[in-house]
């Protein structure tokens, strides 16, 4: 066999383990991502499928980004309903730590993230494509996200009659969700409510339409368990 074929033959079996190796990481390592704000909302408003329908579309949007070998959760919370005992969005998303898509962290665990030393913020609080979400005084504000829950990640008790949580995510229209806003800004009076990423204010109702007048797309918040 001449030098040059030794060569070649050479040359193209290190190409392979290349391959080979790079496939592998990307198969065990993914996107190591692990909080974002969802980019769109399904379509239907505050009707999010329930918290399961919700969870579905978080892993879904973070597959389509490599980042679907993870568990993934809506930052939601729920009431008590027909026999149903409430759920607090804090309780659903693992212990941390969690990082957005640029690698940064926002925080190490549940108690960093509902603290002020939290990096929930509009540079921060990215899309699952690394995008930042519009906020308030831009063109478009998109800056309330849905999260049905007090500052410290429980659910927002209603009142009776009343809602927090577009009725436990199945209302499209009528209704209300207490929101947060993403951007720490906003003109709610109270100005520790104002600043809150998880618990502002409520929603005038749970339509696209509905959620819009408020400053909202009807986006929310997901956190990967593991």
């Amino acid at each position: 066999m001449s030098r040059r074929l030794v060569l070649s033959a050479s040359t193209a079996v290190a190409a392979a383990a290349l391959i080979v190796g790079c496939g592998a990481m990307g198969a065990s390592g993914g996107n190591p991502m692990s909080f974002f704000i969802t980019s769109t909302n399904p379509g239907k408003g505050g009707d999010l499928g329930g918290l399961a329908g919700a969870d579905r579309y978080c892993q879904s949007l973070a597959a389509s980004v490599g980042a679907g070998n993870k568990t993934w959760r809506a930052y939601l919370s729920n009431a008590a309903l027909n026999g149903q005992p409430a759920v607090n969005a804090r309780d659903r998303i693992g212990n941390g730590p969690w990082r957005n898509a640029k690698g940064v962290v926002i925080a190490t665990s549940v108690a960093d993230l509902h603290s002020a030393n939290a990096k929930v913020g509009k540079d921060t609080s990215l899309t699952e494509k690394g995008e930042v979400v519009s906020g308030f005084g831009d063109e478009v504000n998109r800056h309330d996200i849905l999260t049905g829950s007090r500052p410290d990640g429980t659910l927002a008790v209603p009142e009776p009659g009343k809602d927090t949580t577009c009725g436990n995510w199945t209302k499209s229209d009528g209704g209300s969700a207490i929101v947060g806003h993403h951007d720490h800004k906003g003109t709610n009076p109270d100005p520790v409510a104002n600043a809150s990423w998880n618990s502002s204010h409520g929603t005038r109702g749970c339509s696209i339409e509905q959620l819009q007048q408020s400053g909202s797309a009807g986006l929310m918040y997901c956190f990967a368990t593991n």
